[in-house]
């Protein structure tokens, strides 16, 4: 590949020129505050894909003394050809002048070669002012592309449109914390458009850049698929001895093994959401949620919970007759295949009737106590015996999944994961149905799914991303 295109971001003091650092770059660690100097000194930071520096954004200081910069560039240049030089030759002579120190670490990176991204807030009138801005920039003769990036809620943008088109070879909308993905792209194919050298590296790092998007949903679905099979399965044990038999009744026992076993899913569930922030590269989030929470209105079994993140009878019924469909296949293989297909029917029907009746509730664990036996006692509770659990964790999965597959790295508010007012897993296909049923099915039982049910249970909650996604762009 190519050597990696740099681009400065530049402009006025709190106007953004952090946030779009952020997003494009994909680190959540830039500093971004509403004070102006929050950014001091040129920094860089490179956007890298598997070990492979895609582009390098550079944030900048604001502008200070602009009129004062070029007034002494207008004094020292004297023709049209030796600005860019002029430039340097400001930079280089004020380098350990405090008036200027802004300005030279702004205009530093441009004269070491990089391109130019300047950024305006779309929210304010334009004003001349920045004209001596957008003079100097244009002196240095790089590349140059302007973002109106919208902080406020009035907007100017069409002023500032007609003013930035007269400097700047490309203007864009681009609101660093809102922008979508295609947006982004679509700023690294304009770039790729007025720098020649520029157009390879940036068709390749687009491209990258999309398949890393795909390649992180499947992964998602990986990890979203396997917490689905920890959470279904678990079962909390407990061997007492004689002693501890003694000094133990039977209701602390369970209260004790319940508490536990809530604890136990409520961790495995935040480091779900932990593994996917990751994934994205989000590590600075703060959530705001209503959390595996057992024993309020927001209670994992309650009729809430089930009402927001479960699925309808019908669907259960489909879903459960495809997995119970391939159990009763077991009873055909054992009669030679003289049932005539009877096992396979009868496995469906059963499957779909159970699934069907554990629609209208979400039914707790079971907890066992065994008898004394050779002075000990063994208790357990779970695994979980109601496929809807898995539904509504699996639901809260992909919610949280798509609020971090869709939020810019410019983003602070905190993360607000409310319920899905819709069953939006209805439009799920029949195999992804089946498949998810089966594997919750074979966790019930205390049995692990095998390979192949587990890359179909990763398909399918792709399936299901997929289909809420298409649900959350059909609100909007």
């Amino acid at each position: 590949m190519a050597i990696a295109p740099v681009f400065a971001v530049v402009g006025h003091p709190n106007k953004g020129k952090s946030s779009v650092v952020a997003t494009l770059s994909q680190n959540d660690a830039i500093a971004i505050a509403l004070e102006p100097g929050t950014t001091r000194q040129h920094q860089n930071y490179p956007l890298t894909v598997d070990g492979q520096v895609l582009y390098t954004l550079v944030d900048t200081p604001g502008f200070q003394r602009p009129r004062r910069v070029l007034a002494w560039l207008e004094a020292h240049s004297a023709t049209a050809s030796d600005r860019a030089e002029t430039v340097a030759a400001f930079v280089t002579q004020h380098r350990d002048d405090t008036r200027f120190t802004d300005e030279c670490e702004l205009l530093t990176p441009l004269a070491d070669g990089a391109g130019i991204i300047y950024v305006v807030d779309g929210s304010v009138p334009y004003s001349a002012e920045h004209e001596a801005e957008m003079t100097i920039l244009r002196w240095t003769g790089r590349p140059s592309l302007a973002l109106i990036n919208s902080i406020g809620p009035d907007d100017h943008s069409d002023t500032w449109h007609a003013a930035l088109g007269q400097f700047f070879q490309v203007v864009r909308k681009f609101n660093a914390v809102r922008a979508p993905f295609d947006q982004h792209l679509s700023l690294l194919r304009a770039f790729g458009q007025l720098e020649p050298s520029w157009e390879a590296p940036l068709d390749q790092a687009t491209r990258f850049l999309a398949n890393q998007r795909q390649q992180r949903k499947h992964q998602a679905a990986a990890l979203i698929a396997r917490a689905l099979e920890d959470l279904m399965r678990f079962q909390d044990k407990r061997t007492l001895t004689l002693n501890q038999v003694a000094a133990t009744s039977d209701q602390d026992l369970a209260d004790t093994l319940r508490g536990r076993w809530y604890q136990r899913q409520r961790q495995r569930e935040q480091t779900l959401r932990v593994s996917i922030e990751r994934l994205y590269q989000h590590n600075q989030i703060q959530r705001q949620e209503a959390e595996l929470e057992w024993h309020n209105e927001h209670d994992l079994f309650s009729e809430d919970s089930r009402q927001a993140w479960s699925v309808s009878k019908r669907y259960l019924a489909t879903a459960g007759f495809g997995a119970g469909a391939v159990s009763g296949a077991g009873i055909d293989a054992l009669t030679l295949g003289h049932s005539l297909g009877a096992g396979a029917l009868v496995g469906g029907l059963l499957g779909a009737t159970g699934s069907y009746f554990y629609g209208d509730r979400l039914a707790l664990p079971v907890l066992r106590i065994g008898a004394l036996q050779d002075g000990l006692k063994t208790a357990t509770f779970g695994p979980v015996q109601d496929s809807q659990f898995g539904y509504v964790v699996l639901g809260r999965a992909v919610d949280h999944w798509w609020h971090i597959s869709q939020r810019n790295h410019a983003g602070r508010e905190l993360l607000d994961l409310a319920p899905a007012d819709s069953h939006w897993l209805e439009t799920l296909d029949r195999r992804s149905r089946q498949n998810i049923q089966r594997v919750f099915d074979r966790c019930r039982k205390q049995r692990s799914p095998d390979d192949r049910q587990r890359a179909a249970l990763i398909a399918a909650v792709e399936q299901a991303m997929t289909a809420y996604d298409n649900w959350r762009l059909n609100q909007t």
